[in-house]
């Protein structure tokens, strides 16, 4: 008998998505395990390429020739059994591929050769030490002892002073040893202690309910400053208290410099941080700390939740109502649907926390599919803000052509006086959003896709879907006139006009702009939060989650802009982001106050918010869910097809849609809609097209539209892109 091993290789073609046969060399029989990374040849060339064993079996294969592995990683197997059982989970309900799943489990870091970064330190030995040595070598000794194994031999003399024949001499005595040391790039600052609060009556219901529960699932539903946090932390708690691991997830990076603080400020180093600004050696590192066992809770973005933490007791998702937990590449998955499949691995308990959960979630919570557990009120009763709706209308019709109604700029006078702090939030960065020609009407597009591109102080037009950027013509392109304006307002626009209104102002902005380089958003939170900015601005970022207690107003600049996106999510949120940027204000011992500008102020969603009234929100708009068939009622499933080339796009979706037609044809309350060109017809030079289908999707509905995709796309795999998705985020 010998042993086989079936391997996925590392690539993305779609002909190879498929387990692939090797033969077990008797070197490596002792060694190779189940989720161990491998060399193999591979193809007619047989070039060496890494591959990921998926399983292992004995066998007598004979009369085939089979290729054998030429080399396994000295790195303990990168999955686990799980692991590999989360992959086919992936596979099989997102319609990825197997290198897809896998890639997801592993650092990047790791196929490009990073590995630990180390440094030869000093430390303390067991031997010990005479008194006559001790008080002789004292400064050195007790210096050491309290930074054990964190300096140098030349950082100890360079930058402390301490005498290196000393050192060496205890070094030589056995006193003082010189050992290799992992040197992490990431993780180093200390916290300040964040101490332990005393819990409300809903909080402590709350955690007992959970711990007692034979549920795994719980929506904890609380309204903005309930306290969730201080839930989670003493959650957390329990679980490192039963030598159990933890995942705390967060929609935004902008909001993990606040969750590190608390979570590091109360349970200290143990704590890792995972998330997208952070370089790969940095992501190997907590990754690695991770399987070791060194860090034992977990706090970042989506990606987190692949982490290789051992014995997990619980995974948090704060803010489960967020569409970043939607992923948006390949494995498109949603987060909180592979946590609940985690947690039947695992056996751990799954908390999906909001002020405002998704209409999905909350369905499932009143069905009693999932436990829900309500915190109603604010720690202390506080009250919540007042938010008052401003008809935008009757400020044009009254001569006001400013961007804030006379009530916001009164209100923001008013809080300015009294030394209180102010968030402006807008959900749209630059200066505005689009330039056009008074004369012609010509709209500056960007040349490689079909948006118009925003105009930024720098005279830079920019596209935010491509990154294309051109100094803005004073003139027309198409009719050659100077009559050129700007149109609409962003983030950017609004901090020169409050500047231009509140001059003696300290104003900080959190876009994408000011977030590119690394720890911007940590600084920026800090400022704020330390008093050294009087008026926040910001996107979505400032919307949720951070708590500054001397914020007494938000000003909501245009609440229309979530509205009228096409999409049937627009009203849910539109109502979650109102009332999640709301709940910014009057969280310390001041009451807050909100002011909405919209164009429409009679909007049910607007409305809903304005009133708190979420059950009110939930039942219209579970109503007009169910007459048009969409989730949590039915499923969308979604082809998006792009290429260089439109003739042979519009060619391709047009056989692709009389192939998928023989599938359709044998199912029951499906509807098919398209061909179509998407909303957003070209992005970065590519044609984009797509195909939708809603209503009583299957699984196995959607595997045989998979099925058909890889059959016909393998003839111009290199010429059109083609994705799958289910239930996407936008359909643009």
């Amino acid at each position: 008998m010998k042993i086989y091993a079936e391997i996925i290789i590392n690539s993305d073609a779609l002909e190879i998505d498929k387990p692939f046969t090797y033969e077990v060399p008797e070197d490596f029989i002792n060694d190779i395990s189940i989720g161990q990374w491998v060399k193999v040849p591979f193809g007619i060339k047989n070039n060496i390429v890494d591959g990921f064993v998926l399983n292992l079996k004995e066998d007598n294969i004979s009369g085939v020739r089979i290729k054998k592995i030429k080399a396994i990683s000295l790195i303990n197997p990168l999955l686990t059994k799980d692991d590999i059982k989360l992959v086919e989970y992936l596979r099989e309900n997102y319609l990825c591929k197997y290198i897809d799943g896998i890639r997801l489990l592993i650092p990047q870091g790791v196929l490009k050769g990073i590995n630990n970064k180390y440094k030869i330190v000093v430390a303390i030995t067991d031997k010990k030490v005479p008194s006559d040595i001790e008080e002789k070598y004292n400064d050195i000794l007790s210096f050491i002892k309290d930074n054990n194994g964190k300096f140098n031999k030349s950082e100890l003399t360079k930058l402390y002073g301490l005498s290196i024949y000393k050192i060496n001499k205890l070094i030589n005595e056995g006193y003082l040893k010189v050992e290799e040391e992992i040197v992490y790039r990431y993780n180093l600052k200390e916290y300040v202690n964040y101490k332990e609060k005393e819990l409300t009556e809903d909080q402590l219901r709350a955690i007992n309910q959970i711990q007692k529960s034979n549920k795994n699932v719980f929506l904890l539903k609380g309204v903005t400053g309930s306290g969730k946090t201080e839930v989670y932390m003493n959650l957390v708690k329990e679980a490192i208290c039963n030598e159990k691991s933890a995942i705390i997830l967060v929609p935004e990076i902008s909001l993990t410099p606040q969750m590190i603080e608390r979570f590091k400020g109360r349970f200290g180093r143990e704590v890792a941080v995972f998330h997208s600004k952070l370089s790969d050696g940095e992501r190997y590192d907590e990754w690695y700390r991770v399987k070791e066992g060194k860090a034992k809770v977990v706090i970042g973005a989506r990606s987190a939740l692949f982490l290789p933490l051992e014995n997990l007791g619980i995974i948090i998702i704060d803010e489960e109502h967020e569409n970043t937990y939607k992923s948006e590449q390949n494995p498109r998955y949603v987060t909180r649907e592979v946590a609940e499949y985690i947690s039947t691995l695992k056996n751990c308990k799954v908390i999906l926390g909001s002020a405002t959960p998704s209409i999905e979630t909350y369905y499932r919570a009143i069905s009693g599919e999932i436990e829900l557990i309500e915190l109603k009120h604010r720690v202390d009763n506080k009250p919540m803000p007042i938010i008052e709706i401003v008809d935008m209308r009757a400020e044009l019709n009254s001569g006001n052509v400013s961007m804030f109604s006379r009530k916001l700029f009164s209100e923001m006078k008013l809080s300015l006086e009294k030394k209180e702090q102010i968030i402006l939030f807008l959900n749209r960065r630059g200066f505005s959003t689009f330039v056009s020609c008074r004369s012609c009407g010509h709209v500056f597009k960007c040349p490689k896709c079909d948006i118009s591109m925003t105009y930024h102080k720098n005279g830079y037009l920019i596209c935010h879907y491509c990154g294309h950027g051109e100094m803005q013509s004073k003139v027309c392109p198409k009719c050659k006139s100077k009559y050129v304006k700007h149109f609409g307002t962003g983030t950017e626009r609004v901090e020169e006009e409050v500047k231009k209104y509140f001059p003696k102002a300290k104003v900080l902005r959190m876009d994408m702009d000011t977030t590119r380089n690394k720890n911007s958003h940590e600084t920026i939170y800090n400022s704020f939060k330390n008093g050294d900015g009087d008026i926040l601005i910001g996107t979505q970022m400032i919307a949720k989650g951070l708590d500054f207690e001397n914020v007494t107003l938000v000003g909501i600049l245009a609440a229309d802009m979530s509205l009228n996106v096409p999409d049937y999510r627009s009203a849910e949120r539109t109502f979650q982001i109102v009332t999640q940027v709301s709940g910014r204000a009057g969280r310390g011992n001041k009451e807050g106050k909100v002011i909405l500008q919209t164009y429409s102020p009679s909007n049910y969603s607007l409305n809903y918010a304005k009133n708190y009234d979420y059950e009110g929100f939930y039942n219209e708009e579970f109503t007009t869910r169910g007459l048009m068939y969409y989730p949590p009622f039915g499923k969308i499933l979604l082809i998006n097809a792009s290429s260089k080339n439109e003739s042979l796009l519009k060619n391709f979706m047009n056989t692709l849609k009389q192939e998928l037609n023989i599938i359709y044809n044998n199912e029951d309350n499906i509807e098919f809609l398209g061909p179509v060109p998407c909303i957003i017809s070209k992005i970065k030079d590519n044609f984009r097209w797509q195909i939708i289908f809603k209503g009583d999707i299957s699984l196995d509905f959607c595997k045989k539209i998979k099925d058909k995709l890889y059959q016909l796309n393998k003839n111009v795999y290199n010429e059109i892109k083609v994705t799958i998705d289910i239930n996407p985020n936008n359909l643009t």
